[in-house]
């Protein structure tokens, strides 16, 4: 009994005692939070849109002036044309849809596009057509209607689609939120030289370039409706403040018109509902 005691006793002398401290193991350190990506830039404050003629990327980029925008802006490298001719690409980029059409004629299709749908959100825009005269339909030899898609939707000329004549004195007043712009067939390069058309661009984007509008938080969008032989067109998202970049992501003329109704926060339209955003060439 006394040993048992003696054990006993022993037992609670080390419970009571000291207590070796307990070393917890050492906290990993924390690990650095996964690199977030760069935030979306916030929508474009005005959106110009040039629309150009038959050349593919080859044909152009080493021309004198849009070799400089190329150099110094954000450049689509894999964007394409979804038909030909040119009627159904430009249908596409306004629309989302080239109604099956395959041909430069007149068709009278439903109201719509993305003229009326800036209308109903309240967007002001205006389409300047160089070599209009005064309307849609009475014009000059090189003014081409299949190039003015907003003619088509409702077979009726929105007073929004305006002469090129007032282009200039309107950069230096109030400018619509959108703004797109058809030259007339020589300096788009339908009819004339490719030297003509970077010409016409050299004497137009600075007008834009020089804008309020443009200046404080803009995006012009400079595109061409079909290749050349080659469906790969050249497309340069100009904006301020922005860094040379290219993307090679497979891009066509429903994903410009995503990205347009993206920037102004209205329903995408058409195919351009599936179609993948040019956000990549916005930072």
């Amino acid at each position: 009994m006394r040993f048992v005691a003696l054990v006993i006793s022993l037992c609670l002398l080390a419970a009571c005692g000291p207590q070796a401290t307990a070393h917890a193991p050492a906290k990993p350190s924390p690990s650095p939070s996964p690199t977030t990506s760069a935030k979306a830039p916030a929508p474009a404050s005005h959106v110009f849109v040039i629309v150009m003629e038959n050349r593919s990327y080859s044909q152009v980029i080493d021309s004198p002036y849009i070799s400089q925008l190329a150099a110094r802006y954000a450049v689509a490298t894999n964007y394409h044309s979804v038909s030909t001719p040119s009627l159904p690409n430009y249908l596409a980029l306004t629309s989302g849809d080239t109604y099956d059409i395959r041909d430069n004629d007149f068709h009278k299709l439903p109201a719509g596009g993305l003229g009326a749908q800036l209308t109903d959100a309240g967007i002001e825009w205006r389409a300047y057509m160089e070599g209009m005269t005064r309307g849609c339909y009475d014009a000059t030899p090189l003014y081409a209607l299949k190039h003015n898609p907003f003619a088509y939707y409702g077979a009726t000329c929105p007073p929004q689609v305006v002469p090129f004549t007032t282009f200039a004195s309107d950069m230096s007043g109030t400018v619509p939120r959108f703004v797109w712009i058809t030259p007339d067939m020589c300096h788009d390069g339908h009819d004339c030289s490719t030297a003509v058309a970077d010409d016409w661009l050299a004497q137009t984007v600075p007008t834009i370039l020089a804008s309020d509008a443009w200046k404080q938080n803009g995006l012009l969008v400079i595109t061409w409706d079909e290749g050349s032989g080659d469906d790969n067109v050249l497309t340069m998202f100009i904006r301020p403040n922005s860094t040379p970049r290219t993307s090679d992501k497979p891009y066509d003329h429903y994903s410009l018109l995503a990205t347009i109704e993206d920037q102004f926060q209205v329903p995408r339209l058409g195919k351009a509902a599936q179609a993948t955003p040019m956000t990549d060439l916005l930072r």
